[in-house]
């Protein structure tokens, strides 16, 4: 297991924000040393803004993307290795429209923007202007690139460690918390256990364990300071080889390939252990599936058993939803709009935060195989979109609509 980021948050809009950035910034470091003495690599350290409209919503453009590029430097001064400028809102439907700019001015600052919420539920004008985004920022980098600091997001809260849907709450203390990359415990339990009973409480026990130490690091750490600690999210993100693969572990419990019946069982069963465990929750704490970060999840898109309809059903009882998808560069904001339509949809109905991190290659066609030089992923095969316009769905950009969630009896 390893750390794969310190996050820390605040506004830098607020009171003595450098004083604070820089208390930040040695807290994190110190965190990092302390954990690897431990025996716990950390693999970076981030920082996190609110939304970046709320900072000087007066802001132009021009000046915004100014304002941008200050926050990247003083980030990667103070040894910030990413930042997140958080989400473009609903209610400001104008801070939408920059953001493929504003990825291809910077170089580490990710985005996201928010296409369903408690207040609003599903908003149609944002999720077309997140297609949009999506569409635009395909080109801005080679290999579509830029669209890995970009996801959309659906009932998404602050806090959460993992990017690019990390953002600061407003009027809130300063905070850190922790992504763990933990996909090598699951597959370590899974494999040496004879029954699921077994595997459960091998993984709960691991995990449990680690948190414990983490916990003690980090309340120590913080005691004589104004640094809320929020918690840690396992999602035990994967790694792209076998060893640590979310993917290859659910395999481990008798699937010939995942994406095949049995899968889903798998999913949530996994799901359903990391719900039992007893550590300070934020974030998603569900299973992550990142196709181009997993190395048998790539492996399946190849075989052709794995699509985004099978990565979405999972969503459903487990995960974090629709992550480092490879898709057609010629794939239309209409096919966009529908897929992201169905992660707020699903998000709203079952009242679980979902993300879509899609990225269209371009040049690329469905079928065709991904060849990255990128030590975070591993290839597969780039999927396609099965959808059409939606006119009776998006004929009104201004709609929006409550999906009531769905309660258990």
């Amino acid at each position: 297991m390893k750390i794969r980021s310190i996050t820390c948050f605040y506004d830098p809009g607020s009171l003595k924000a450098d004083e604070t950035l820089e208390l930040l910034s040695n807290l994190a470091n110190e965190g990092k040393a302390t954990c690897l003495t431990s025996g716990i690599e950390v693999q970076t350290i981030r920082l996190a803004t609110i939304p970046f409209s709320l900072i000087k919503s007066s802001e132009n453009n021009e000046q915004l993307i100014k304002l941008t590029e200050t926050l990247e430097t003083k980030s990667k001064l103070h040894g910030f290795d990413y930042l997140s400028l958080g989400p473009a809102l609903i209610e400001r439907p104008e801070s939408y429209d920059i953001i493929s700019e504003l990825l291809a001015e910077t170089e580490i600052t990710f985005f996201s923007g928010m296409i369903a919420d408690q207040e609003s539920g599903v908003s149609i004008d944002a999720i077309q202007r997140c297609a949009k985004i999506i569409h635009q920022s395909a080109v801005v980098e080679e290999n579509g690139f830029a669209n890995l600091r970009f996801s959309a997001l659906a009932n998404v809260k602050p806090f959460g460690p993992f990017f690019p849907g990390s953002y600061h709450h407003q009027g809130q203390p300063p905070a850190i918390s922790l992504a763990i990359e933990g996909a090598d415990e699951v597959v370590n339990a899974f494999q040496n256990a004879t029954n699921l009973g077994e595997a459960r409480n091998i993984l709960l026990e691991r995990l449990e364990s680690q948190a414990n130490l983490l916990g003690l690091i980090f309340s120590e750490l913080l005691a004589d300071q104004k640094v809320i600690f929020q918690g840690f999210d396992f999602s035990v993100a994967p790694y792209p080889q076998d060893s640590c693969s979310l993917g290859a572990a659910m395999e481990s419990l008798g699937i010939t390939a995942l994406g095949k019946h049995g899968s889903l069982a798998a999913a949530a069963f996994l799901a359903d252990t990391l719900d039992r465990g007893n550590w300070e929750r934020v974030g998603f704490n569900g299973l992550m599936l990142p196709l181009l970060e997993d190395s048998r999840l790539s492996k399946r898109s190849i075989d052709e058993t794995l699509t985004i309809k099978d990565l979405l059903m999972y969503s459903a009882v487990c995960g974090t939803g629709l992550d480092t998808i490879p898709i057609p560069g010629s794939t239309s904001t209409d096919q966009i709009e529908a897929l992201l339509l169905d992660i707020a949809a699903l998000s709203s109905r079952l009242s679980k935060p979902l993300t879509a991190r899609l990225m269209p290659i371009p040049g690329m066609n469905a079928g065709d195989l991904t060849s990255f030089d990128f030590e975070y992923f591993s290839n597969g095969r780039v999927l396609s979109i099965d959808a059409n316009p939606l006119e009776n769905f998006f004929h009104n950009p201004d709609e929006k609509f409550k999906l009531k969630p769905r309660i258990s009896n």
